[in-house]
């Protein structure tokens, strides 16, 4: 037997003055209605109601019990209005974390157009290259990029990015462009946090360690050294794409390409995703989709 189970009918009698009017406004049958008041008076092992043919009334126990039954059962009518506004309008603190770069050029305007959407919101954003902890580090969700590796956590794809080599028209001209991934030995590789490039050769990935004369921990710092004539590059997209267009960087090796990753938005798998969170996600879903 539940511990609440009984108390919506006897309230419902107690406020009408009546089981068939308390029937009626929960939509079951009178009978329903006095039996579950009855095991209700049974499991308390006291009267709540005198009943009589002509009416219904509360004794002095059931008065006491209506008053904090009803309290409780308007506070539970209070939390539900509260959950469905949330959805229709988020409110609270949401924290999340994101990559530098990518979080600057694209999460953060994104969430700062959710922010002007919904005023009653209180957002934290922390924008780093390091994998946080998102558990010890009190954050509702996080963007990764690549390819995840905590099997911990729920992961949803939001968006897809691609890596390219390129170089400016300048390099290309006094040093040439490889056709082959053993002619990289042959040029100046510009690189981030790791000495090795990632490429798709004969269906297998192949990691080919690269050298150069500039390390730099910074995608932009390494498109303007591209740019200004430096040397190769392998970057995503969000960082060379504008380039490429516009014809300042060249693309190489694209036969050698590796597919495209995901961009994702990850939760810890036993935090339950508020509404406000979802809709987050959703709008960053929307907004970074191509199409």
């Amino acid at each position: 037997m539940y511990p609440w189970e009984g108390v919506s009918e006897f309230v419902a009698v107690a406020d009408s003055g009546s089981f068939t009017q308390a029937a009626k406004r929960l939509g079951v049958s009178t009978a329903q209605v006095s039996r579950q008041v009855r095991n209700l008076e049974d499991r308390l092992a006291t009267r709540l109601l005198f009943r009589t043919t002509r009416k219904v009334s509360l004794t002095e126990a059931g008065a006491l019990y209506y008053q904090h039954s009803r309290s409780v059962l308007d506070g539970l009518a209070a939390a539900e209005q509260a959950v469905t506004s949330l959805q229709e309008s988020p409110q609270g603190k949401v924290r999340l974390t994101a990559p530098v770069t990518y979080g600057e050029d694209v999460i953060v305007p994104l969430v700062n157009d959710f922010l002007a959407r919904y005023p009653r919101l209180e957002v934290t954003v922390q924008l780093t290259n390091q994998t946080v902890d998102l558990v010890d580090g009190g954050f509702d969700l996080a963007i990764r990029l690549g390819r995840l590796k905590d099997s911990s956590l729920v992961a949803r794809k939001l968006a897809s990015r691609t890596l390219h080599i390129c170089a400016s028209r300048d390099y290309v001209r006094r040093h040439g462009c490889p056709h082959t991934l053993n002619e990289l030995d042959q040029h100046n590789c510009l690189l981030g946090t790791n000495d090795f490039w990632r490429f798709r050769e004969h269906g297998r990935e192949r990691l080919r360690r690269v050298q150069g004369n500039l390390r730099c921990n910074s995608g932009k710092g390494l498109v303007d050294a591209a740019l200004k004539g430096l040397g190769l590059v392998q970057l995503p997209d969000y960082y060379v794409q504008h380039y490429l267009d516009e014809g300042s960087l060249l693309p190489m090796l694209e036969s050698f390409r590796e597919p495209e990753e995901g961009i994702w938005a990850v939760f810890p798998h036993n935090r339950h995703l508020s509404p406000k969170i979802r809709m987050l996600v959703d709008h960053l879903a929307a907004a970074t989709s191509p199409g």
